[in-house]
């Protein structure tokens, strides 16, 4: 008997790839540029019988397309929700970010890990608040427009 969270991957793969805009040549190319020489090339064909189920990728595939679509393991297979991401490893890995369009520099990534990383060391020192009304309004600091 097959589990549920076998037939999860190709519902999931297809759905992140198309998700995406990616079409199976492109992942195909992706997947292909750092090929080592014991592996082979992946084709549209190869990856599109995985998303009909009709054939399983290796673990090395798997991992490939994990790393590549930045998603995990056990999200891939059916195992965990993705409904979570490490702000930690988001902020160490190579991926560009951008904060409300602006790209963050190298120090500007380092300096936005140090705010968080104190933040969460010293949560545990502060006293307790009054709980956050989540309909009040979040001042970010702009003024109000001037007639």
């Amino acid at each position: 008997m097959q589990k549920e969270s076998d037939s999860m991957f190709p519902d999931r793969l297809r759905a992140i790839r198309r998700g995406r805009h990616i079409t199976l040549d492109q992942l195909a190319d992706d997947l292909n540029e750092n090929l080592t020489p014991q592996e082979k090339p992946n084709t549209a064909s190869q990856i599109g019988n995985w998303e009909r189920g009709i054939r399983t990728p290796s673990y090395i595939e798997v991992r490939k397309l994990s790393e590549f679509f930045d998603v995990s393991l056990d999200y891939l297979t059916g195992k965990a929700e993705l409904d979570e991401y490490d702000l930690g490893r988001l902020f160490l890995s190579g991926k560009r970010l951008t904060f409300n369009g602006d790209t963050l520099s190298s120090q500007d990534r380092y300096d936005v890990y140090q705010l968080i990383e104190g933040f969460m060391h010293g949560r545990e020192s502060r006293r307790e608040e009054v709980p956050i009304d989540h309909q009040e309004e979040l001042d970010l600091g702009y003024d109000e427009p001037k007639s």
